[in-house]
Formats: structure tokens, C-alpha cells, sequence
């Protein structure tokens, strides 16, 4: 027996710049924001299908959107845990269900001494959650539905999910302690960036498919952070056009340098004219970014430090409308030389042909003046 947990609002405040959905999906519904993880929980589940494994598994899972809903849609057995029932609500034009943190709780609860994995859909808040219940009893994984997945416990992408699944019950994935880290959402919003390890799960991991958690920039390497900034700045306003400038400690760099100030952990739109920089959108959204997609922008963003990642993990804005819309020759990537020493680079925009176009080798800038072909998958 495996178990599935679905937290259906998980990932709706990404793309719409609110860095998290914790608390604030009202608002993030008011922005255009619509739900993300039943999407990315059927793309597990078709992949899971592809395995003759597959029919072998029973899952025991949460009524309606808590996961019953998407499993009907395939041939897996399964049974319900129906410990209360689910009611939809509007906001504004969308229906949403009235899930909460208790319904993942709960479910968590009853499940452990049932199933041999607890697969979770979610972020870095659903994760606290589970392992606020169930600790280390049975072991955890993650699929990415969320914003931020700082934690180490989540498959790269849900797709990964499925063949880690795969391999546990094939006897090939080893159990490891990872951490369950999150930070304060409502700081996150003010471009602070307060995180706190909340306890260790027990997590199946086949190597190149679960993550590592994220690592912060070491003190040593600040000043060589201040150099490549401050050349890319000067490069910037050398060519006139519109840049979409990702976050990030490195980027903010950059766009101090240009004198315009932008975020931390939002994505901001400047325009460069005449050598002068001008900040039109701060703390830009999706919809922000499909404004000027027709003006041949360039996006300069820099790699999640510890995760990899290009595109797929905090910066939903970017998303596959915006992305399939710019060359990859547009896009330039900065990072110190210590962010590229855990293997490939990693793109998850949900969208294949999205992310095939972005794969193969790309130019990282690694210094003022030195580039590294990099290969992302």
C-alpha cells in the first residue's frame, strides 16, 4: 500500500509573484493565479502507468482533491480515506476546495502503519506538515507542486517522483535522513529571507532524482559574486532593451548596479535606453512578462544554489507562455563556479516542449570575464 496526499492549492501563488500560496490564496486567485498541482499530480501518475509495476500498487489516499479525483482518472486500485467531506467554494471565477494544513494532518495520521511510502504533493509547507505527524516513521517523498522546495525531500520533478517510486519497490532506492526546511513566506514577500530547519523525514532516494536542499552562497565567495555583477551591469547598459532580471542574491547584484533596486525574490522588468536603466515592473508577475515578451527581452537569471536550478523552482513567472516565446540565446545565466560543482543544470516548467528547448548546453557566466558551457537536463 502506498499513500498519496494532495495539497490541491500548493504552487498557485508562483506565477503570479507571491512567492508561496500559504494564507494567501484569495489574493492570489484575485491576481489570475489558477491551480497548478492537479496538473503536475496526473503527469506522476501517467508516468507511474508506463511501469508494469503499476499494477501492482494500491494507494491509499484523501477524498476528492486530496487525490481520490485524479487516481479515477487511471487504472491504479486504490482506496479512500474519507475522513471528512470536501466542500468547493468560489473565488471570484474559480472554484477552489476548502482543503486546509488539518486535512494533510490528518490523513498523514491515519495513514501511518498503512502504507509503505507516503507520497506527497506540495511545497516546502505541505512537507512540514507531514512530518510534523508522522516524524521518521514511514518513509517520505515529495512530488514538486510547490513554489520554493528548499527541502531535501522532494523528486526533481513528478515525473521523477515516479520512477523513484519504481525503484523503491523494485529494493533500489536507499533511505536517507534528509531535511525539511521552510522559510517565513510573509518575510519572503518583503525580500527577507528567513529559514529554519523544521525536523528530518525519512526519504527513498535514487541519485539524479531527489534533490538536495538548498545552500546558501558562502562568505568567500561575496566578492567574486560583486565582480561578475558588477561587468554583467555595465554590459546591460551598453545594449539597449528590455531584460527580465530573476532573483536571487547574485541578480540583485546586478540590478543595484543599475541603479534601479528591484527585488530580492521576485522577478523585475527594466528597460535600458541611452546607457540608463529604468525599472518598469517590480516584483513582476506572469502576465507582467507576456506584456513585453513581443519586444525581444533577455532574461538574466543565476542557479538555485544546492537544487540546480534554472527555471522550475521560485521563479515561476517564468513560465512556459513566457519562456517559449524567447530564444534561448536570450537568456544568460550567472553563477559562481561552486554552484556549478553538483552536475547538470535542471529546467521544470511542466511543458516538455518548453523544457526541450532549453536543455543541452548553455553559457554560465562563472566570472567578469569567463564563461562555462554547462549542460542542462
Amino acid at each position: 500500500m502506498i499513500g498519496l496526499i494532495v495539497n490541491p492549492i500548493a504552487g498557485m501563488g508562483g506565477r503570479v509573484a507571491l512567492k508561496g500560496t500559504d494564507g494567501v490564496v484569495e489574493d492570489a486567485i484575485r491576481r489570475g493565479a489558477k491551480p497548478v498541482a492537479p496538473g503536475l499530480v496526473r503527469l506522476f501518475l501517467r508516468e507511474l502507468s508506463h511501469y508494469p509495476e503499476a499494477g501492482e500498487i494500491t494507494f491509499l489516499t484523501g477524498p476528492g482533491p486530496l487525490g481520490e479525483s485524479y487516481l479515477r482518472e487511471f487504472d491504479f486500485r486504490f482506496e479512500v480515506l474519507t475522513h471528512r467531506r470536501i466542500e468547493w467554494r468560489e473565488v471570484g471565477f474559480l472554484r477552489i476546495p476548502d482543503t486546509s494544513s488539518e486535512d494533510t494532518k490528518e490523513l498523514a495520521m491515519r495513514m501511518v502503519g498503512k502504507v509503505k511510502l507516503l507520497l506527497f504533493a506540495g511545497g516546502d509547507g505541505t512537507a512540514r506538515d507531514i512530518i510534523e505527524t508522522v516524524d521518521e516513521k514511514i518513509p517520505v517523498l515529495g512530488i514538486p507542486t510547490g513554489v520554493k522546495m528548499y527541502s531535501g525531500v522532494f523528486a526533481y520533478s513528478p515525473e521523477d517522483a515516479a520512477r523513484v517510486l519504481i525503484e523503491f519497490l523494485r529494493g533500489n532506492a536507499r533511505l536517507e535522513e534528509r531535511e525539511v526546511r521552510d522559510i517565513d513566506e510573509n518575510a519572503y514577500r518583503h525580500d527577507e529571507v528567513r529559514t529554519k530547519t523544521y525536523g528530518k523525514a525519512l526519504v527513498p532516494v535514487v541519485e539524479t532524482l531527489v534533490q538536495g536542499s538548498k545552500e546558501r552562497v558562502p562568505i568567500s565567495e561575496k566578492d567574486e559574486l560583486e565582480a561578475i555583477a558588477e561587468a554583467i551591469a555595465e554590459e546591460i547598459l551598453e545594449n539597449d532593451g528590455v531584460y527580465f532580471l530573476g532573483s536571487g542574491s547574485t541578480i540583485k547584484r546586478i540590478k543595484e548596479g543599475l541603479g534601479v533596486g528591484g527585488t530580492l525574490l521576485g522577478v523585475d522588468v527594466v528597460e535600458v535606453k541611452d546607457g540608463k536603466a529604468k525599472l518598469l515592473v517590480r516584483d513582476a508577475t506572469e502576465k507582467d512578462l507576456l506584456r513585453f515578451v513581443e519586444r525581444n527581452p533577455r532574461i538574466i537569471v543565476t542557479v538555485v544554489g544546492g537544487l540546480g536550478f534554472l527555471f522550475g523552482r521560485g521563479n515561476q513567472q517564468f513560465s512556459p507562455e513566457v519562456l517559449r516565446s524567447i530564444p534561448k540565446e536570450n537568456i544568460t545565466v550567472v553563477a559562481t563556479p561552486s554552484k556549478l560543482e553538483n552536475g547538470p543544470l535542471r529546467v521544470y516548467t511542466g511543458d516538455r516542449e518548453v523544457d526541450e528547448k532549453l536543455k543541452g548546453y548553455i553559457r554560465v557566466r562563472v566570472g567578469p570575464w569567463m564563461e562555462r558551457m554547462v549542460r542542462v537536463i
